[in-house]
């Protein structure tokens, strides 16, 4: 578009022309956002009419689960996508640093990236608490995959990340085999089983390292100890669980790095693959930029891993229409 440089008695239509063009960024820069379950069939609801609630950068209350889709154009697109989940402690979302922000950088390697608007446990809509977050997490990755050939996604490429309470929840993805999610409709037949877990900063212990804002937003006050273990999730690694990338810090004073030691170890012992990063400075929730020392390599290392581990093809895929699953993660 060309626009001429007015002229003195065209100025007053300058902020109109600004007022246009801003517009139009923001339509660009807008993301789609697609609800997870058709109306009337959510699982696990009551039918309370909750609405979202957004402050300060962080969603408190989620009526509508859905997925936020960030495309990379399809000259770089590798073929492979991640669903993400924010952090929040179980009790909001950090939607913007630990989800948007994380979802562009993945499109600069080439990769689709899906930031999870998942039900928080606390939501008074919620028949069972602890399953709500998972429910919202299978039915997302069930809903990439059975879309892949239209996203042109590889359906044995499509992975997980989460950060501090949202990494609790994309491991529990990778070690819970149980489908909570089945409503009867066609995604039924898909996968929910990820194909590879980005865990930063991750909540996975529910007992003695348990983050204790996490596991009372999950399980209540006083959660029965078959419950703690069922959610403290380097309990549930079978060699089944997904290839591995994780990320803490040593002097992280929210969630202790003992978390990210006993998942690596529980990986260790499945002869998972797994690669483990535990930097000395970072503290909690370690953010994509600005962060101190060797703590600002993780984003290189987790796209060498990715490279590694054969997430990202040498050339960019320009078509994927004719991929199939090869099952191998189907549960």
């Amino acid at each position: 578009m060309l626009i001429a440089y007015p002229g003195k008695n065209q100025m007053r239509y300058v902020p109109f022309i600004i007022a246009l063009l801003l517009s139009n960024w923001y339509t660009i820069q807008a993301q789609d956002f697609m609800p997870l379950w058709p109306a009337s069939q959510m699982p696990n609801s009551k039918g309370l009419p909750i609405k979202d609630s957004i402050a300060n950068e962080r969603i408190y209350r989620v009526g509508t689960p859905g997925i936020y889709a960030f495309f990379p154009s399809q000259q770089e697109n590798k073929g492979t996508a991640v669903v993400i989940c924010p952090g929040g402690g179980y009790e909001r979302l950090a939607y913007l640093i630990s989800g948007w922000q994380l979802a562009k950088w993945f499109n600069t390697m080439g990769i689709s990236a899906f930031v999870l608007n998942y039900r928080l446990p606390n939501s008074p809509d919620l028949k069972r608490r602890e399953i709500g977050p998972l429910q919202d997490a299978q039915r997302a990755m069930r809903m990439i995959r059975g879309n892949a050939a239209k996203w042109s996604i590889n359906p044995d490429k499509i992975g997980i990340m989460g950060t501090s309470a949202g990494g609790h929840l994309a491991a529990t993805l990778g070690t819970h085999t149980g489908d909570v999610a089945a409503i009867g409709d066609s995604l039924n037949k898909v996968s929910f089983a990820p194909n590879f877990l980005i865990l930063i900063s991750p909540v996975i212990n529910l007992g003695t390292y348990a983050h204790a804002g996490s596991r009372k937003n999950l399980l209540g006050e006083s959660p029965p100890k078959e419950l703690v273990n069922e959610y403290s999730l380097e309990q549930q690694v079978t060699p089944a669980t997904p290839p591995s990338f994780v990320v803490h810090a040593s002097n992280d004073k929210g969630v202790s790095p003992q978390n990210s030691l006993l998942f690596y170890q529980a990986l260790l012992g499945k002869n998972v693959p797994a690669s483990l990063h535990i930097f000395s400075q970072g503290g909690h929730a370690i953010a994509l930029r600005n962060n101190p020392g060797s703590t600002q390599s993780w984003p290189v290392l987790c796209e060498m891993w990715l490279t590694e581990m054969g997430f990202l093809s040498e050339a960019p895929l320009q078509q994927v229409q004719g991929v199939k699953s090869s099952g191998k993660v189907v549960r």
